[in-house]
């Protein structure tokens, strides 16, 4: 099984104006062998009725040290993944930095789907993938 388990946060003033959940991006099991990348989708749910400013969303890297790949880890072992603003995987979300790109909204309650890819064939051993990525709400 690989999945992504989805932390939220509010940074100052964010803390006292806004409420934020998340579904994880579970992607089940990975076939080494298959030509077509694995996907999978979450969401983030937002309430930021009482706050008064435009705002955005960051997700943090997780275990990776930058946004391109993002790694699940099992062990010793990764697999290269990535979390994606649109279906098409052609806007990494991540903090703005390093070509990523972050959710912005003057929308003040909604919610946003996460898009999860994993490239194909890739050689890795069997066993239970995951990451831990950090939503953060900031104004």
């Amino acid at each position: 099984m690989l999945g992504i388990i989805l932390n939220c946060t509010t940074a100052l003033p964010a803390l006292s104006q806004c409420t934020i959940s998340a579904s994880p991006v579970s992607f089940g099991n990975y076939d080494v062998f298959a030509n077509t990348t694995t996907t999978s989708t979450g969401s983030i749910t937002y309430d930021c009725s009482s706050a008064t400013l435009p705002f955005i969303i960051h997700l943090s890297k997780g275990n990776s040290l930058s946004y391109t790949p993002r790694t699940l880890k099992s062990g010793s072992d990764s697999l290269n993944y990535n979390l994606y603003l649109d279906a098409a995987g052609s806007q990494i979300w991540g903090d703005g930095t390093n070509s990523s790109t972050q959710y912005s909204s003057s929308n003040l309650t909604g919610t946003v789907t996460i898009y999860g890819i994993i490239p194909s064939r890739q050689n890795v051993k069997v066993g239970s993938y995951t990451d831990s990525i950090t939503a953060t709400i900031n104004f």
